[in-house]
């Protein structure tokens, strides 16, 4: 009979409210990026000069590129923690909290590895 009561299994509701932060932190960085770019580029239209037009486009291109960069970096980060540390046992719980926290996932993940620890 296995330890059920492991790191993960004890600390899921923290995982899960780390996995909360992170679904809004990429997704409201990534909109506050791409709003503050078109604002600038907004503003640089109606100024009507070229030069500030093309400094704004450059700059609503580059708030893209970090928004879509932001919005994969935890799917690759858990991409990556899955490739090094496997998918078994403990770690799954907290890779599950995280990556859908709000889902039944967690619990789920919770359950199965009670069940694999009891046989």
């Amino acid at each position: 009979m296995g330890n059920v009561d492991s790191f993960c299994a004890q600390t899921s509701d923290i995982w899960r409210t780390i996995g909360y932060f992170l679904l809004v932190f990429k997704i409201v960085i990534p909109i506050i990026l791409i709003i503050l770019g078109m604002v600038d580029l907004g503003k640089a239209v109606i100024s009507s000069d070229d030069k500030a037009i093309s400094k704004a486009a450059k700059s609503l291109l580059m708030r893209v590129i970090a928004a879509v960069a932001i919005f994969f970096v935890p799917t690759i980060v858990s991409f990556v923690i899955q490739l090094v540390g496997g998918t078994e046992g403990d770690y799954d719980v907290c890779a599950k909290c995280i990556s859908s926290p709000g889902g039944e996932t967690c619990t789920d993940a919770y359950n199965e590895l009670k069940e694999l620890t009891e046989d």
